[in-house]
């Protein structure tokens, strides 16, 4: 990207090392050791971006892609697009936080902004959060029964190994987990081939706009945005950076990682619409997010519900750890006290302490009868109300010389940035004044 920030020089010379007559920097391989593969090199940096962008496409976001799909077919494909390059914008800078400051997203808030600024923005996140973490379990939940096992059995023993990785593991162990979770994302752009798309309808609609522009597709607009660009993501994002030991130095690595994830989740997202609008286009809304793989398999057969399913449950699990770890850094950080996934329960009795809390209540409440996804697909406009508040901090705390120093938002990196901001900031206003209004009979 143009302009974008650079690490500073740490000043130390590029032929420095061997003073080898070829110049090469470093010690010299022992014989016999082959280099390192660079696809695997690659693959080695990613992390916490891989794992924030995906643990956005959780049960919530789901049912929200497959309800864009179900409803009005390939015509949010465009949006997609244009949410791609505001969630690359958004992760890098909140990783960039992480790695240039050692600190998470939370704490440079309360050290930035007056206490109730901070104050402000933890209880929007902890009213968004605490109702994503129900849906995570319940998403678990409808997965398993994909598969045929109840829920009653499924989320206690989720619940009980997600809060494991956590608490028993360290943060190398727990990124290795969530990395290997990530893999179920695969299922669906496996299911969206299956279910046999037209391509050049796929192609005209992510390239061009077709919105329809009616109320229902502003409201399904900003949950998508809600979906995508969610504040948890943010807060886990600049937080495991932190967590993970990141430094200046490493921040080459790290930007590979958050671009790499930010993409690779938005074509899951676009996946998860294409599958649907080819099975099902047109429909209407969904009942459930199970209803989605079962209307793949006409078209596509018993092995794209499978896939649909496998996804459903990697992407839920996920989630379901990262959202309540996101809150728990979050809270931990605004009141300053100890937080990491390598502590034990003595060390970080809050942050440990609220994990475990958020994770037995999800799962509680994700046990209770009835259909949610109404619930999720409403949570995720909530998230997207909440998300240009916590855009708005970053974005400033991103352009603060004091915090970031050479590594600030340069001028044209700046306008991107706000651009983006600003255009999420403008949706979720008009989606708020219409739901307003028609609280009160209006419009």
């Amino acid at each position: 990207m143009a302009d974008e920030p650079t690490t500073p020089d740490t000043g130390a010379s590029p032929d420095k090392g061997t003073g080898s007559a070829s110049g090469a920097s470093g010690p010299a391989r022992p014989a016999g050791k082959r280099r390192r593969p660079r696809w695997l090199a690659w693959v080695m940096v990613l992390g916490p971006g891989l794992i924030a962008a995906n643990a956005g496409n959780d049960a919530g976001g789901i049912a929200t892609y497959a309800s864009a799909g179900s409803e009005f077919g390939y015509s949010t494909l465009f949006v997609m697009l244009l949410v791609t390059v505001a969630l690359v914008v958004v992760q890098e800078m909140s990783a960039r936080l992480g790695a240039h400051t050692g600190e998470g997203l939370m704490s440079l808030i309360r050290e930035q902004f007056p206490l109730r600024a901070s104050a402000f923005a933890i209880v929007c996140l902890l009213i968004a959060n605490l109702g994503l973490v129900v849906s995570e379990f319940a998403g678990i939940g409808a997965a398993f029964e994909i598969f045929g096992v109840s829920r009653y059995i499924a989320v206690p023993i989720a619940a009980l190994v997600v809060w494991a990785v956590v608490v028993v593991g360290n943060y190398s162990w727990a990124e290795r987990v969530f990395l290997l979770l990530s893999l179920a994302f695969i299922a669906y752009p496996i299911s969206a081939v299956l279910a046999r798309p037209s391509g050049h309808e796929v192609a005209k609609n992510l390239f061009f706009p077709h919105g329809v522009w009616s109320k229902e597709y502003l409201f399904l607009v900003v949950a998508l945005i809600g979906t995508t660009i969610t504040p948890y993501m943010q807060l886990y994002q600049s937080s495991a950076v932190a967590d993970r030991g990141g430094d200046p130095e490493d921040y080459r690595k790290v930007k590979v990682d958050t671009i790499t994830g930010s993409i690779f989740a938005n074509i899951v997202s676009m996946a998860i619409i294409i599958a649907t609008a080819a099975a099902i286009g047109g429909s209407g809304p969904l009942n459930s997010a199970a209803e989605a793989a079962q209307a793949l398999e006409p078209v596509a057969g018993s092995g794209a519900e499978t896939l649909f399913g496998i996804g459903l449950l990697g992407a839920s699990a996920l989630a379901a750890a990262v959202v309540p770890l996101a809150t728990s850094y979050a809270v931990a950080e605004a009141v300053g006290v100890e937080r990491s996934v390598s502590r034990t329960f003595r060390e970080a009795p809050l942050f440990m302490g609220l994990f475990t809390a958020l994770v037995v209540v999800g799962a509680g409440v994700a046990l209770l009868p009835g259909n949610l996804i109404q619930l999720l697909i409403n949570m995720q406009v909530l998230n997207g109300f909440i998300a240009p508040i916590v855009l708005v901090f970053i974005l400033i705390l991103a352009n603060r010389r004091n915090v970031l120093g050479p590594a600030v938002n340069g001028p044209r990196f700046r306008i991107v940035a706000t651009i983006c901001v600003v255009a999420v900031a403008v949706l979720a206003a008009v989606v708020f004044v219409q739901t307003v209004l028609g609280w009160a009979g209006i419009g």
